[in-house]
């Protein structure tokens, strides 16, 4: 199960991305479709069929995020206590072949097209949290269980 926590960034991002869908993009494929459904037969008609299953992702989407936006929960400030890892942490971790890895921990819904993000629930970012700076962080992966050392923490404005 998804963990309900964005941050406040990342809230506004989806918050812009349903208003764009709804106000921008489904007005103009909306006409579209009435554009290509007034020239007939509707069965051959690839801008109709294109544009009518766009609407659907369009409406899909839009009920996805206004479903996500009322349920989820804004994390808005750091925590009170910095000098361990919890929600919104930029963390740096180092394993004994100097192999480093930066990430920062957020909501799942804010990781897409972000390669310097990951989820409260993916296993590295569950290993880590309530740790402090050179804390052992064991990870269970495929290959076998992995030792990471934190490095570093930061936060800001989440």
């Amino acid at each position: 199960m998804k963990t309900k926590l964005i941050t406040s960034v990342g809230y506004e991002k989806l918050k812009q991305e349903a208003e764009y869908l709804w106000k921008t993009e489904r007005p103009e494929v909306t006409k579209i479709v009435a554009w290509a459904a007034s020239l007939g037969d509707r069965s051959e008609n690839a801008d109709y069929q294109y544009n009518k299953r766009r609407l659907r992702e369009i409406d899909r989407r839009v009920r996805f995020l206004r479903k996500t936006l009322e349920d989820i929960t804004v994390v808005s400030t750091p925590p009170s206590d910095t000098t361990k890892v919890y929600f919104g942490a930029w963390v740096e971790l180092e394993n004994e072949k100097e192999e480093k890895l930066n990430f920062r921990i957020v909501g799942p819904e804010e990781i897409y097209h972000q390669n310097d993000y990951i989820s409260i629930d993916a296993p590295i970012a569950r290993a880590c949290l309530q740790k402090t700076i050179n804390d052992e962080v064991n990870v269970k992966t495929p290959n076998g269980e992995r030792v990471w050392y934190i490095v570093n923490i930061q936060y800001e404005n989440v």
